[in-house]
Order: C-alpha cells, then sequence, then structure tokens
C-alpha cells in the first residue's frame, strides 16, 4: 500500500504587515501586540523596536553545516520543561506558522486571547499533549491551513514551496531564553534572560548565527511587542473615570437629600 505523502504548505513571507494580519484573525487581539521589524542588532537600532518585546522570531538559511550543528545540539537536549510551550513541525513549510505559535503559546499570561478564537482553543485542546501530538492536531486542522495559505499568499513576493530558509521564535519562559524549533528535539536552552532583555540577550544569539554564514544576506529578525496605550488614551481614559466618580456621588448626594426631605414630610405629617 503507498504512503501519503507529507504534507506541505506554502511558506510565510517574513514580513511583520502579512503576520499580524495572521494572529489578529486567529484570536491575538489587535490592541494588545504585533509584529514589527528588527532593521539591526546594534544597540542604536534594537533601542528602535517598540517595547516590551514579548517573542523574537528569526528567519535564517539552511546550509549543510547548520543542518550538522542541529544533529549534534539534538542528542544534547533534555527534558523539557512543563513551564515553556513546545511543539514539533510535521508540516513541510509550515516553519512560520510554527514559530509564530511558539511565540503566542508562551505569551498566554500577558496577552489575553480572543475566547473561543482558534489560538484559544488550540492552546487549550493541546495543553496536555506531548509535543509531537501537538504537531499532528495541528496537522489535521483545517481552520489553521486555511488561514496559513492566505498569509502565505498575501505577502509582497510570490509564494513558493522550494525554500531553503527556516523560521525559529526566541522567547522567556521560567526565566530562560529557549530557542524553540519545531524540527528540533526540544527547547534549546540559552541561558538565564528576563523580560527587560529578551530582545538583547536573542540578539546576542542571532548574531553568532549569522557570523557563521557570513557570505549569506537571507536572514531577517521580527519582534513581537506588547502594544501600549498611548499616554493620550490612557489620560483620557482616566479623566472619564474620574467624570464617572465625581457624577456618582453627585447622584449619591441628591438620592440623599431627596430621601432625607421625604422622611422629614412623613414624620411631620405623621405627627
Amino acid at each position: 500500500m503507498a504512503t501519503s505523502a507529507p504534507k506541505r504548505w506554502l511558506p510565510l513571507e517574513a514580513n511583520p504587515d502579512v503576520m499580524n494580519q495572521f494572529i489578529w484573525g486567529l484570536g491575538v487581539p489587535e490592541d494588545q501586540a504585533e509584529c514589527c521589524d528588527v532593521y539591526g542588532l546594534d544597540v542604536e537600532l534594537l533601542d528602535m523596536v517598540p517595547k516590551p518585546v514579548l517573542a523574537v522570531l528569526f528567519l535564517y538559511p539552511i546550509t549543510s553545516q547548520s543542518e550538522e550543528e542541529r544533529i549534534q545540539e539534538d542528542s544534547k537536549i533534555k527534558d523539557i520543561s512543563n513551564g515553556v510551550f513546545f511543539m514539533k513541525q510535521t508540516v513541510g513549510n509550515a516553519c512560520g506558522t510554527i514559530a509564530l505559535l511558539h511565540a503566542v503559546g508562551n505569551i498566554t499570561s500577558k496577552i489575553k486571547l480572543v475566547e473561543g478564537s482558534f489560538f484559544d482553543r488550540f492552546f487549550k485542546s493541546t495543553a496536555n499533549m506531548d509535543p509531537l501530538e501537538r504537531a499532528q492536531f495541528l496537522e489535521s486542522d483545517v481552520e489553521m491551513e486555511d488561514a496559513h495559505s492566505v498569509a502565505a499568499t498575501a505577502g509582497d513576493t510570490e509564494a513558493s514551496d522550494n525554500v531553503d530558509t527556516h523560521f525559529i521564535c526566541f522567547a522567556i519562559a521560567d526565566e530562560q531564553l529557549y530557542e524553540l524549533d519545531g524540527r528540533r528535539s526540544g527547547p534549546i536552552s540559552h541561558g538565564k534572560s528576563s523580560p527587560d532583555t529578551l530582545l538583547q540577550d536573542s540578539a546576542k544569539v542571532i548574531q553568532k548565527m549569522i557570523e557563521k554564514n557570513p557570505e549569506s544576506n537571507n536572514f531577517n529578525v521580527i519582534a513581537l511587542s506588547k502594544k501600549e496605550l498611548p499616554m493620550l488614551v490612557v489620560d483620557n481614559r482616566r479623566a472619564r473615570s474620574r467624570n464617572y466618580d465625581g457624577l456618582m456621588l453627585y447622584f449619591l448626594c441628591t438620592l440623599i437629600v431627596i430621601f432625607s426631605w421625604t422622611s422629614l414630610c412623613n414624620f411631620k405629617y405623621i405627627h
């Protein structure tokens, strides 16, 4: 009996606009998080990235050297911590989607997913699954396949299933910086980190990876940042809150006066 070929999707473009429409459509609230370009790894360019950064995505070219290192490092990966969300990749060219799932899956305590959305249902349904079971669950999900297909064809360049680049994610869990790659056997810890230093710590790891392939410029770094309300919006909300509190106080005082007057009239009538 012939076996079916492994499923393959069109790859996602390394484009923040495409990724934003993708994650917003699947359950990340538009006013809470967004993807944005990281234009370089110098301190000045990292300072331009909107903060706080929740996760970092990195696209790099696959080479024989990177594959050899992946196999060697996989043999050293220990048990997976319960504090980090990790899943395998079983669908070809789905690395962009897997990277975004790794990013969102490790920040569910920092953003509130839309209730009943795909992301909300996916992370609840796969909470007790192992990495391979999560991958198989995703592979059989028609909604995600359709969403990925729409996003993959929405970029500025023509989508092709013949690619030699790969997306990975860097995220914080258990105060550790983890490299999350669905092609690996588990997460790779890069040592202590924090939400405040996530971008800088990720940049150090990424810089080392780039230096191993200096002849290529096919790299891309994208940050998933939390959206903060502009100060004007915050001030307006505070002002509305103060106005509301003042109105409620006026209303209560009016009720007290009316009640007191009514009680006094009734007292005079009874006596």
